[in-house]
C-alpha cells in the first residue's frame, strides 16, 4: 500500500490569501535547472512566485489559494521535469548521505570496470600486432563487453539521468553529449565485436565515466559540507524561554510560543530567546556573533538585547519587543537565503560552454552520416563515420579543460592555506576588482592579545599571565596566552568583577582592575584598548589588552592595492575601534556600526557600479555579506555558519592568502581559457579528418585522449604560485621605508 502524505501540514497561508509551501526538489544540479524550475512555474497559472535556494536545494512557491492546489504545483513541477517533497532538513540531510553513499558506488565500480578492462585491451592491442588469433581476441572483447556493460549501466546513471531530465525539457547540458558518446561508443563496440573486428573502444567509454565520476564526487561532497556547517545557525537559536506568568510565577515555553510584550528571565550562560529590552539586572553580553563587536556589553535596565547573544555575569529581566521571525537572527537567515539565490544564478563557465558544444557537435555528426548515406556509402560505414566524429569530439577535452585547472590550482592555494569551499571559487575570485573586508577577526586577530608584552619584565609576565589561568574574564584569557607554563597557581581565588589573587613565593599577588590591585594607571591615548593591572612584592605591571592587526596585514593590503584592487572595511564594530585600523592600512572606504543589512546594502551599491566584489569576513553578522558577494573568504576561525557561506577558508593568522587566492585564481582563469581554446582548436581541425572518413574509431578515440592529455598538461602549469614571496617583498620594503625609525 502506498504510503501518502498530507501536504497540508507543509502549507502556511496569509491574510491574502497566498498559500506558502518549500518543496525539496531532486536533480537540481547547475543554475541552468534554477532557471528552469523558476521560470516553468511562474507560467502556471495561480503561481506567484518561486525561488530556489541551489544550497539545499529548496524551492519556496507561492500561490493563489483556491486557483492551485499544493498537490497541482507539485504535479507542475513534474511536468517539468523535476520530482519534489515537502522539505524537511533531517529527511534532506538522510536523502544527501544516500546520494553520496550512490556516488561512491558508481564511482568504485567504474574504477574497477577500467582497470579490469584496460588488462584486457592492453592484451588485445599486443596480440594485434603479434600472432593473436581471432577467435582469442573476440574472447578478450566479450569479457570486455560482460565487464563494460553492467558497469556502464549502473556507474553512468548520474550522467543517464541527468540527460534525461535535460531532453525531457528540452535543455543541453554536459551530461547530453557525455551520455550519447558512452553509450554510442558501447553499442559500435558491441557490435563490432558481433562482426569480429579487431578494434573495440570498451574501455574509452568506462574510464571516460570514471574520471567525470571523480569530479561529480567531489563537487557533491563539497556542497554537501556547506549544507551541514549552514544548519549550525539553528544552533544560536534558544529552544525554550523563561516567561513569567505572574509577578511572581515563572514557566517555561518554547521560543516559538513568545509574543512582543512578554517578561522573560534570562539567567547567567542562557541565550537571548528573543530581541528585547531590558527591565532590569546587570550583566554583560556576548553579542560577537550577531553584531561583530567584540567586547563583551555591560547592560542594565534600558539596554537593547538581540536574540543569539549571551549572557554571562547577572541575570536580567527582559521584555520581548521582537519574537520568532522577526528577530535580528532571523534577519541574517532571510538576508542569507536571499543572497544564495541570487548568487545560485550565476552560471558556470563549463555550462555556457556546454550550450554551444553539444548541439554543434550532435548536427555534425548527424551530418556526416546522412552525407555518406547520399555518397552511397553503406549504413555500416556512415553510422561507424558518424560515431568516430562523436568519439574524437567526445567532451572529454572541455569536461577536463576548467576541472583539470580547477583541481590544480585548488593544491596550490591548499598549499597556500586556503581550502575552497565551492567549485566555481576560482572563476570568481579571478573576476574581483574590489575587496570588502570586515574588521575584527579579519584584519584583527581573532582573539585580543597583549599589545605591550615586550616592554613588560619576561618574568613578571610570565607570573602575571600563570595567575590569569585562574580566571573566567575575557581580558585575563588574553593575558594567560603568554604563559609558557600553563599551570595555575594553588589557591588562587577570583572576586567575579574586580580581579584574582594567589599566594606567590610567600607573598600575595593580585591580577585584575587598577583599583583591586591598588595601582593608579594613567589614561590610555590608544582606542579599544583595556587594562589589567598585576601587583606583587611592591612591583606592578600594566597590561595593555586589545585587538591586534594580524602580523602580515599591512603587506598584505598594499599587495592587493598593488593588483589594482579597490579596498574597502564594512564593520559592526565602532567608529573609533575602525578609524586606527583603515589609518594603520591606508585604507581609507570605511565604515562602522553597520548591521548585516548595512552591509549587504553597501556591497550592492558596489554591485551596481558594476564591481565584483571580494567579501572578506568572519562573524555571523558576515555571512549574509559573504553570499551576497561575488565571492567570500572568510578565516579559519570564523563561525560555523560563516565558514559555510564563504567561497574558501583561509588558515593562519596572516593575511597573504588573500593575495595568493587573487593571484593564484587569475593565473588558473588564464589557462581555464586557454584550455577552452585548446579544446576548439582541436576541434576544428579533427572533426573535418573525421568527417572525411580519414579516422578510424581507435584512431578518433587516441586522438580524444591526447587532446585530454594536452589539457591535464596545460593545467599544471597552475601549480605554480607565481613566487608570491618575491610578490610580496617589494611592497614589504615600501612599508618597512614608510614606517617611523
Amino acid at each position: 500500500m502506498a504510503e501518502t502524505i498530507d501536504l497540508s501540514m507543509f502549507v502556511t497561508r496569509d491574510a491574502a490569501g497566498t498559500a506558502h509551501m518549500d518543496l525539496a526538489v531532486e536533480g537540481v544540479g547547475c543554475a541552468s535547472c534554477i532557471h528552469k524550475i523558476e521560470n516553468g512555474l511562474i507560467q502556471t497559472p495561480g503561481i506567484v512566485k518561486a525561488r530556489v535556494n541551489f544550497t539545499d536545494r529548496r524551492l519556496a512557491v507561492d500561490w493563489r489559494e483556491g486557483e492551485l492546489t499544493a498537490g497541482e504545483v507539485i504535479q507542475a513541477l513534474e511536468r517539468i521535469g523535476y520530482q519534489a517533497h515537502p522539505f524537511q532538513a533531517a529527511r534532506l540531510e538522510s536523502d544527501e548521505a544516500e546520494h553520496a553513499r550512490w556516488l561512491l558506488k558508481c564511482l568504485a565500480l567504474a574504477g574497477f570496470a577500467a582497470m579490469n578492462i584496460m588488462l584486457l585491451s592492453v592484451s588485445v592491442w599486443s596480440g594485434n600486432v603479434s600472432d593473436m588469433t581471432q577467435e582469442t581476441r573476440d574472447f578478450f572483447h566479450w569479457l570486455s563487453a560482460l565487464i563494460a556493460l553492467p558497469a556502464a549501466a549502473y556507474a553512468g546513471q548520474p550522467f543517464f539521468q541527468s540527460a534525461l531530465r535535460a531532453i525531457r525539457t528540452r535543455q543541453v547540458n554536459m551530461d547530453v553529449p557525455i551520455s550519447i558518446g558512452v553509450v554510442l561508443a558501447l553499442g559500435m563496440s558491441l557490435f563490432e565485436t558481433a562482426s569480429h573486428a579487431e578494434h573495440a573502444y570498451f574501455d574509452s567509454a568506462i574510464m571516460l565515466l570514471f574520471f567525470l565520476l571523480c569530479g561529480r564526487y567531489l563537487d557533491h561532497a563539497m556542497r554537501r559540507k556547506t549544507r551541514a556547517a549552514a544548519g549550525n545557525l539553528a544552533a544560536l537559536k534558544a529552544e525554550v524561554a523563561h516567561r513569567f506568568s505572574s509577578d511572581s510565577e515563572i514557566v517555561m515555553v518554547p521560543v516559538a510560543a513568545l509574543r512582543p510584550g512578554d517578561r522573560l528571565l534570562v539567567r547567567p550562560g542562557e541565550r537571548m530567546p528573543a530581541d528585547g529590552v531590558v527591565l532590569s539586572g546587570a550583566s554583560e553580553i556576548d553579542e560577537s556573533l550577531v553584531t561583530g563587536e567584540t567586547a563583551r556589553r555591560p547592560v542594565t535596565s534600558g539596554a537593547t538585547v538581540y536574540a543569539g547573544s549571551m549572557n554571562f555575569s547577572g541575570a536580567l529581566t527582559v521584555r520581548v519587543t521582537v519574537a520568532g521571525a522577526g528577530t535580528l537572527i532571523d534577519e541574517v537567515q532571510r538576508l542569507l537565503d536571499k543572497a544564495i539565490e541570487q548568487k545560485s544564478k550565476v552560471v558556470r563557465l563549463t555550462d555556457r560552454a556546454a550550450r554551444l558544444y553539444a548541439p554543434v557537435v550532435h548536427a555534425t555528426a548527424a551530418i556526416t552520416v546522412l552525407g555518406w548515406l547520399a555518397a552511397g556509402a553503406s549504413a555500416h560505414d556512415a553510422i561507424v563515420t558518424g560515431i568516430a566524429v562523436l568519439i574524437i569530439t567526445c567532451p572529454c577535452a572541455l569536461a577536463l579543460a576548467i576541472p583539470a585547472v580547477q583541481v590544480v590550482a585548488s593544491g596550490a592555494l591548499f598549499r597556500a592555506g586556503v581550502i575552497l569551499n565551492a567549485g566555481d571559487a576560482i572563476e570568481r575570485l579571478a573576476e574581483v576588482d574590489t575587496i570588502v573586508f570586515d574588521k575584527t577577526g579579519t584584519l584583527t586577530l581573532p582573539e585580543p592579545r597583549v599589545a605591550n608584552a615586550a616592554a613588560v619584565d619576561p618574568g613578571m609576565l610570565e607570573c602575571a599571565a600563570r595567575l590569569a589561568l585562574s580566571s573566567r574574564h575575557p581580558l585575563a584569557a588574553a593575558l594567560a596566552r603568554e604563559a609558557h607554563q600553563k599551570t595555575p597557581y594553588e589557591g588562587a581565588k577570583e572576586e567575579a568583577g574586580h580581579g584574582v589573587r594567589a599566594e606567590i613565593d610567600g607573598m600575595e599577588a593580585c591580577l585584575g582592575s587598577p583599583t583591586f590591585c591598588g595601582v593608579n594607571v594613567p589614561p590610555t591615548d590608544e582606542p579599544g584598548t583595556s587594562i589589567i593591572v598585576y601587583a606583587h612584592a611592591g612591583h606592578s605591571a600594566i597590561f595593555e589588552i586589545r585587538q591586534k592587526l594580524r602580523p602580515d596585514a599591512a603587506v598584505a593590503a598594499k599587495a592587493l592595492a598593488a593588483l589594482g584592487l579597490e579596498l574597502h572595511i564594512l564593520s559592526g564594530d565602532r567608529p573609533a575601534a575602525v578609524a586606527p585600523v583603515a589609518a594603520a592600512l591606508g585604507i581609507s572606504a570605511w565604515q562602522a556600526s553597520l548591521r548585516p543589512a548595512d552591509k549587504i546594502a553597501a556591497i550592492e551599491a558596489l554591485k551596481a557600479e558594476g564591481r565584483r566584489v571580494l567579501m572578506v569576513g568572519d562573524g555571523l553578522n558576515d555571512a549574509p555579506s559573504l553570499a551576497a558577494a561575488h565571492v567570500s573568504l572568510s578565516p579559519i576561525s570564523a563561525a560555523d555558519i560563516t565558514q559555510a557561506q564563504a567561497d574558501a577558508v583561509f588558515l593562519g593568522e596572516r593575511l597573504t592568502p588573500v593575495w595568493e587566492a587573487v593571484t593564484t585564481a587569475r593565473r588558473a582563469r588564464r589557462l581555464m581559457m586557454q584550455n577552452l581554446w585548446l579544446a576548439v582548436i582541436y576541434n576544428a581541425i579533427a572533426v573535418p579528418i573525421a568527417m572525411a572518413g580519414y579516422v578510424t574509431p581507435l584512431i578518433a578515440a587516441a586522438a580524444m585522449s591526447g587532446s585530454s592529455i594536452l589539457v591535464t598538461l596545460n593545467a599544471l602549469r597552475a601549480r605554480r604560485r607565481g613566487r608570491p614571496r618575491q610578490a610580496v617583498s617589494s611592497p614589504m620594503r615600501s612599508a618597512l621605508q614608510a614606517r617611523p625609525s
